[in-house]
């Protein structure tokens, strides 16, 4: 076999450098921030409602979603996130959460139904 590059070839690492290109960072559904490190796939529609598209998400804005609304309420939103932010307690933690680090993380409130 081959090698892929010379052992003796004094330029090598110049020519390795930024081989791999970037990989773009996607928002998150709900507060549209840059993920971070842990990069939730949650689904708007829950799969036991026949939901099969999934979005990106923190894991605080999952948990958030998750404490506030049945799965029947996320059914109805569907992929409307501005259904979403109409709740105020969703509302507060969007804009208190937007600035934060992307890898920002605490416990949330539990459910509030």
């Amino acid at each position: 076999m081959a090698r892929k590059h010379s052992k003796h070839d004094p330029y090598g690492d110049r020519h390795r450098e930024d081989e791999a290109p970037a990989i773009p960072v996607p928002p998150c559904w709900l507060c549209a921030r840059p993920t971070g490190k842990t990069i939730v796939w949650h689904h708007p529609i829950p799969k036991s409602r026949g939901g099969r598209d999934v979005v990106p998400m923190h894991p605080i804005c999952q948990q958030t979603l998750i404490a506030n609304f049945t799965n029947s309420e996320l059914q109805r939103h569907g992929m409307d996130v501005e259904g979403l932010l109409a709740n105020p307690n969703v509302r507060k933690f969007v804009d208190w959460v937007a600035k934060k680090d992307p890898d920002f993380n605490a416990t949330t409130a539990k459910k509030q139904r």
